[in-house]
């Protein structure tokens, strides 16, 4: 390699060729299952993949359904549940709770006192639109989503499991202004003694659901259950395409567990393709268990004092994941109250870190998380300042570009270098033009003679590449960006422009900034790259405007840094002749 402009040319292509053979093998590379899922987005507009499996009601043919309405799940034959160990009867109509927050609309069957809706007023489908995001559902076997939750009890005694029938004082609760918590408290009796109170505690603000169990044990025999969660997801898969980047979020089930004979934790994201048991997972305390889509998560967080065993079982598209705890037995005469914690709404990070310091790992930042996390973090201290994610991209770019400085100073400098040299080269070219041994020979004599590393250049672009990538998965997966505006035309950072003015203006930017650097001294490299900034203009139309912003940034300010270096050389080259 002898010129450092070669290795950005390969740099680039390789970087357009990659994106491109991904996209190929997930456009037209072997899908398992069928690959139909319901659309959520609204005619005409870019649909978001959360509402794929899960259409709000509006677009079912039905509206919500109101607190209380009898609406039956879909009916089953007995089956045995694996988490309780007890028969499942036939599904049967139940009413159902409807609770109502400032956060949160939700709806509880009184049959197991299972979350059978969910849905999120401040999180619409598509900006502008009514619609709101919608998880939990049952309107159909192939979009089929509810968490339950109960006390599995002992083949002799009856328990609230998720196949009982629990009474409740009203069908509607709600959060009143100025009220702080909402508890919601459901009933169950074994009509020997056993009353067991089952409350949902909501906060003000909060997409965390605690979660009590109060066992007042008045019969004459000790009461021994324990508690357990599942997540039960009918899951189809979603077409992926480059014009939708959002649907390159992971989805599907993830666990916080610890695998036998291993002393540390591991977050694990489960393929539903190519399922696995967590039959190797210890049973441990502080572990999880969630139910991924983009932007959005439902989490079951059980007593980090107590050892839960986990599993998972996989029936096509179908998925549980099951937390069960260590028996508890109540004496009789005597109380007890078994904690839970859940989660249900967006990936807020500061929120899901209050009831595990690992559950923000939900908001997936793949294989870049190392640098993504702290680079969140940045953006979002930036983002208390001046109160606008694009302002705060942009601060973040320049102290970004203020940390690298000395080394891009030190590319740079070699940059300039190049270019004064790039008569000479010519020179060159033209002298061994015929025998390109002596030519490359000659070159790295002139580079030894006139100390120039031509490989220099390349080291600001190889730091910045991977930066580049954590940016593009931090306003992916970062709900906080979800839908926010910057200014003007920029109404949400986290898809496309929509006039295509921010990858028009970093081609711009980039035929400007090849001006200030030399040119190939391949004729057809040289050709080449000239197309580079109209080959990066076409792919970055297809990227979150946010991370076009910060590469629109980033460019500006390399032609400010490389003009204020060409100008110091030339004053020091100046000072050298006199």
């Amino acid at each position: 390699m002898t010129n450092n402009i070669r290795v950005f040319l390969w740099l680039g292509l390789a970087l357009a060729l990659w994106l491109n053979y991904s996209q190929w093998q997930l456009d037209y590379g072997p899908k398992p299952g069928a690959q139909t899922a319901e659309s959520g987005g609204a005619s005409g507009t870019e649909s978001i993949p959360e509402a794929a499996s899960v259409p709000p009601a509006s677009q079912t043919g039905s509206e919500v359904p109101p607190a209380g309405a009898d609406v039956p799940p879909p009916v089953q034959s007995a089956t045995t549940d694996p988490v309780t160990n007890t028969v499942e009867p036939a599904s049967q109509p139940t009413g159902k709770v409807r609770v109502t927050t400032d956060v949160l609309v939700l709806d509880i069957d009184l049959l197991g006192g299972t979350l059978v809706y969910a849905e999120l007023p401040g999180y619409p489908i598509t900006k502008g639109q009514p619609e709101p995001v919608v998880l939990f559902n049952q309107k159909s076997p192939s979009t089929n989503y509810v968490l339950a939750t109960g006390l599995g009890g002992s083949s002799n005694d009856a328990a609230p499991t998720h196949f009982a029938v629990f009474s409740s004082p009203t069908n509607k609760y709600s959060l009143e202004p100025g009220q702080q918590e909402l508890r919601v408290p459901l009933t169950w009796t074994d009509g020997k003694g056993v009353t067991v109170t089952k409350t949902f505690v909501f906060k003000r603000g909060m997409f965390a659901i605690g979660l009590e169990y109060a066992i007042d044990n008045q019969s004459g025999a000790p009461y021994q259950v324990h508690p357990y969660a599942q997540i039960k997801r009918s899951d189809p898969p979603v077409e992926r395409s480059m014009f939708k980047v959002d649907s390159f979020a992971f989805r599907g089930p993830a666990v916080w567990l610890k695998k036998k004979n291993d002393s540390d934790f591991t977050y694990h994201k489960l393929n539903l393709d190519k399922p696995q048991l967590i039959q190797e997972f210890d049973a441990v305390p502080n572990g999880w268990l969630a139910g991924m889509q983009h932007h959005f998560v439902s989490a079951i967080v059980p007593d980090p004092t107590k050892a839960y065993a986990y599993s998972m079982s996989v029936n096509g598209r179908e998925y549980t994941l099951a937390a069960s705890g260590p028996k508890e037995t109540v004496a009789p005469g005597s109380r007890a109250v078994l904690k839970q914690s859940l989660f249900v709404g967006p990936k807020l990070q500061k929120q899901l870190v209050t009831l595990n310091p690992e559950l923000d790992r939900v908001a997936d930042y793949n294989w870049l998380t190392l640098i993504a996390k702290p680079l969140f973090w940045l953006l979002d201290k930036a983002h208390a300042v001046v109160g606008n994610w694009g302002v705060a991209i942009i601060f973040v770019t320049f102290l970004l570009k203020l940390l690298f400085y000395p080394l891009s100073e030190k590319a740079g400098r070699s940059m300039a270098k190049m270019r004064a040299l790039a008569p000479r080269m010519k020179a060159l070219q033209e002298q061994y033009k015929d025998d390109r041994s002596k030519l490359g020979q000659a070159t790295m004599d002139l580079y030894r003679t006139e100390k120039v590393n031509p490989l220099a250049g390349c080291l600001p672009m190889l730091i910045q590449m991977p930066v580049f990538l954590a940016f593009y998965w931090v306003l992916l997966e970062s709900v906080e960006m979800r839908q926010a505006p910057f200014m003007l035309w920029i109404t949400d950072l986290s898809s496309r422009d929509p006039f295509f003015i921010l990858p028009a203006l970093n081609g711009l930017a980039m035929w400007f900034q090849q001006k200030l650097n030399p040119p190939p001294p391949d004729p057809m490299q040289a050709k080449i790259f000239q197309f580079m900034p109209v080959i990066f203009s076409v792919m970055f139309a297809l990227f979150p405007a946010g991370l076009v912003l910060y590469w629109v940034t980033n460019t500006g300010l390399s032609i400010l840094q490389q003009w204020n270096i060409n100008r110091k050389l030339a004053g020091e080259e100046k000072a050298r002749k006199r």
